[in-house]
């Protein structure tokens, strides 16, 4: 299912249960839904049904679900769950980022041309030609 990853990020809607198609990594013919339903029922069930929860909390900016969301995961044996596990860990940070709409991510950009430019103008031999 390695070659199918992009099925587990589809909301349950999008995934299409009427529609039958053919599945390499299973070698059958089944529905997006069904195959989702096969491997999430053997390995990662809990996290599959907590990761639309926090998609939707974060898009409606609603932190009460949220932390509830969060809080309230179990922790499994599968090393799955190390994603949900590190949100519980800093909850206080993830929950201002859904009551808030600063974000540093202009920043973030700015910070990375940056630094691809230094990359891509390593081995000048004079500092003035490098600023320019």
């Amino acid at each position: 299912m390695k070659s199918h990853w992009k099925l587990f990020h589809k909301k349950a809607e999008e995934l299409q249960p009427e529609k039958v198609i053919f599945l390499r990594g299973i070698n059958e013919y089944m529905t997006r839904q069904n195959a989702v339903d096969l491997i999430t029922s053997k390995f990662f069930a809990e996290v599959y049904q907590t990761y639309p929860d926090i998609t939707k909390a974060l898009k409606e900016r609603d932190s009460e679900l949220l932390e509830s969301t969060i809080l309230d995961y179990q922790k499994n044996k599968y090393r799955n769950g190390y994603t949900i596990q590190t949100l519980h860990h800093n909850v206080k940070f993830v929950l201002n980022s859904a009551k808030f709409n600063y974000s540093n991510g202009p920043l973030e950009g700015i910070n990375r041309k940056i630094k691809t430019l230094k990359r891509t103008c390593y081995g000048f031999a004079n500092q003035k030609f490098f600023k320019n």
